[in-house]
């Protein structure tokens, strides 16, 4: 088994367990009371920060949307309340008993269509979707299959559509080496050194590039326009405070100001990046 099938390999069993006989009563919740959802999400976590910028939640109101990685399938589920017709795919077949359960309990527009397993065997027509988005997944992805997936974006989106990808950005190795020190749910600190190799050695992502720049010259194999958006210069900070309302205060605050920082001193410190590729080449223009 080589490397590249050794990784989804191992994706696909963490997400199996992960999200094996999930709850949807959490989702259902924030669907039904959804400008509350959004109106907290988008002020105060950076993932829906980043992703819901630019009008994005009207802007997908009737159109095909397909998500890559959709995992617990909130953002797939809140895109289909929206009004949105959502593809949603995943490695994991237990994130298409979630789409199941949602498509039953909830009366969609559009019901949720699940495209079950490897992405790059989807089957799907070629610029049949408006947008293609992905929320943390592209990381889950060693580079060769990252510029595979990229291909496949490029062939699956519209003339005028557009790809958008929230992923962690390291501009800064000093910055990143003080993170992995900082223990967070989840993961234990550096500092912990036994902990952390048994950490590391079961965790899904591969060691890779999450620069800007990378995300940048990747994109531009596939996208005429390409464009990195740094999100959670000051918002980093939040982590070293205690859960709770001061913390969101302190997150609202920050999204809402970091946008003020020179751009060159809130890429360098950015925790996390939107990620915007648009005017697909055609596969007959690529120079591969």
């Amino acid at each position: 088994m080589n490397k590249e099938d050794q990784n989804q390999k191992k994706n696909r069993e963490h997400y199996e367990r992960l999200y094996a006989n999930y709850n949807i009563q959490n989702i259902l919740s924030w669907i039904n009371n959804l400008d509350a959802f959004l109106a907290s999400a988008t002020t105060t976590d950076t993932s829906w920060f980043a992703m819901y910028q630019r009008d994005f939640q009207n802007r997908i109101i009737g159109k095909r949307v397909l998500e890559m990685g959709c995992g617990d399938c909130v953002n797939a589920a809140v895109m289909a309340a929206l009004g949105a017709e959502v593809y949603a795919n995943d490695i994991a077949a237990a994130s298409g008993e979630i789409v199941n359960k949602l498509n039953e309990n909830y009366d969609f527009k559009y019901p949720i269509v699940f495209v079950e397993g490897d992405f790059l065997k989807n089957n799907l027509a070629s610029a049949s979707f408006d947008f293609v988005i992905g929320k943390a997944f592209l990381h889950h992805l060693t580079l060769p299959v990252e510029k595979l997936f990229l291909k496949e974006t490029a062939r699956l989106l519209k003339p005028g559509g557009e790809a958008r990808f929230f992923e962690p950005a390291v501009n800064s190795l000093l910055l990143d080496e003080l993170r992995w020190h900082i223990p967070v749910k989840g993961r234990p600190s550096k500092f912990e050194r036994v902990a952390f190799k048994e950490w590391k050695e079961n965790d899904p992502h591969p060691e890779r590039s999450f620069s800007s720049k990378h995300f940048e010259k990747a994109g531009k194999e596939f996208f005429r326009e390409v464009e990195t958006v740094p999100v959670g210069s000051l918002e980093r900070f939040s982590r070293l405070m205690p859960i709770g309302e001061e913390r969101n205060r302190f997150r609202q605050w920050a999204l809402r100001t970091e946008k003020y920082l020179p751009f060159n001193l809130g890429r360098w410190s950015s925790r996390s990046q939107l990620i915007l590729y648009k005017s697909p080449i055609k596969s007959n223009d690529m120079k591969l």
